[in-house]
């Protein structure tokens, strides 16, 4: 007896371990079963009948995933324990189930059982005996195919007063029935870049990953000068700018003040320009009311020189201008004083008179506040201006 419960329980720990094997089938509804299956029926208590080997078929329908009607017909083939010579019982069990299927749409299904019936004993020309019968249980079915369960299970049999046990193993044949057609989801869109907006939107694909990027998929361009913010070593250049391709503002003579702020293009090269980009000797000045340069300005001269005899055919304008203390006419002609003597020394250290010009210009131009001392500093200055 025990061990006859532990083979059947080790044949429904294999259907469980077989389950991990996902199989596309499940319970049908309207499906027509066939069954053949073999096993054994325990007779217990004082009955007088050995333990037999059973074989049975049975005949079911589905009326839904879950609940189904089966009947079941067992040939049992048992002796009489008693009885040493001409002993054979033939016993026929016939049965009408209801069962119900948990998890009807996964490849192992287990259920539960019961029905009515009877079940009859024939002792072979000594007689027979028929009782009405009631069963209970339960099993497992393993769907190796769509169309083929393996089927284990056991049931309580009642005869009354008698209880015995029947536990078989077999197949289960499903034919027919409305097969479940698997709605296909809709393919999730890609983001191939990961940038947030799905490939068929996206204007900008191979966005490098952690770039923002705006609604179309493309990185974000904050000042619109056509260079992506990742890029852009020049944030906030101002609309219409023309820039690099690193999203700086061209700065075309080089002079280190970029285009549109730049007063002054075509700086020659290695001329040291202010603010505005314009030629300037920035460390130049006058004593007040004077116009003589002190000799120590004059390494700043020299490096005009220098500038001028690398650009020979350049010509430039030399252009004198003051703060705002004192009168316009005053400043007009001090300015162009100490414009002139920056030309005399330039012309001094070997420079071409003809490539020369000079203009006060006084007070009229500033590049700075007069309101305050350093504005009034950077507008005393001589700057040099290229004549095209």
């Amino acid at each position: 007896m025990k061990a006859k419960i532990a083979v059947i329980m080790m044949c429904l720990s294999m259907l469980w371990c077989l389950s991990v094997t996902r199989v596309r089938a499940e319970q049908r509804a309207g499906a027509i079963t066939v069954s053949p299956m073999v096993g054994g029926y325990l007779f217990e208590g004082d009955q007088d009948l050995k333990n037999s080997p059973t074989y049975g078929l049975g005949l079911g329908y589905n009326f839904d995933e879950n609940w189904s009607t089966e009947v079941m017909f067992n040939f049992i083939d048992s002796k009489q324990r008693k009885r040493p010579n001409d002993n054979d019982v033939d016993g026929y069990m016939y049965h009408f189930d209801l069962l119900y299927h948990l998890f009807p749409s996964h490849s192992l299904v287990p259920y539960f059982a019961a029905g009515i019936g009877g079940r009859t004993l024939d002792y072979k020309g000594r007689g027979s005996d028929s009782d009405f019968m009631l069963n209970y249980g339960g099993g497992l079915k393993y769907f190796v195919t769509e169309n083929i369960a393996l089927r284990g299970d056991v049931r309580h049999v009642m005869t009354l007063p008698e209880n015995n046990l029947v536990y078989t193993a077999g197949l289960t044949y499903y034919f027919g029935g409305e097969k479940k057609v698997e709605e296909k989801r809709p393919e999730q869109p890609k983001d191939s870049d990961g940038d947030g907006v799905y490939d068929n939107m996206d204007r900008c694909p191979n966005t490098p990953k952690g770039v923002k990027v705006d609604g179309m998929g493309c990185p974000l361009d904050t000042d619109g000068d056509g260079v992506y913010d990742y890029l852009d070593k020049c944030p906030g250049t101002p609309e219409g700018v023309k820039v690099d391709e690193a999203g700086c503002p061209l700065d075309t003579d080089g002079d280190g003040v970029y285009d549109y702020l730049d007063k002054c293009p075509d700086t020659p090269k290695g001329a040291k320009v202010n603010k505005v980009g314009c030629w300037t000797i920035k460390n130049l000045t006058f004593d007040t009311n004077k116009w003589n340069i002190k000799s120590k300005f004059f390494k700043d001269l020299d490096e005009v020189v220098t500038v001028l005899k690398k650009n020979p055919n350049l010509k430039i304008e030399i252009q004198g201008h003051t703060d705002n203390i004192g009168s316009a006419k005053y400043n007009q002609i001090l300015s162009a004083k100490r414009a002139k003597a920056v030309m005399e020394y330039l012309v001094k250290k070997g420079v071409d008179p003809s490539r020369l010009t000079y203009a006060g210009y006084g007070f009229s131009m500033p590049i700075a506040s007069n309101k305050t001392a350093e504005g009034r500093a950077q507008n005393r200055r001589v700057e040099l201006h290229i004549i095209k």
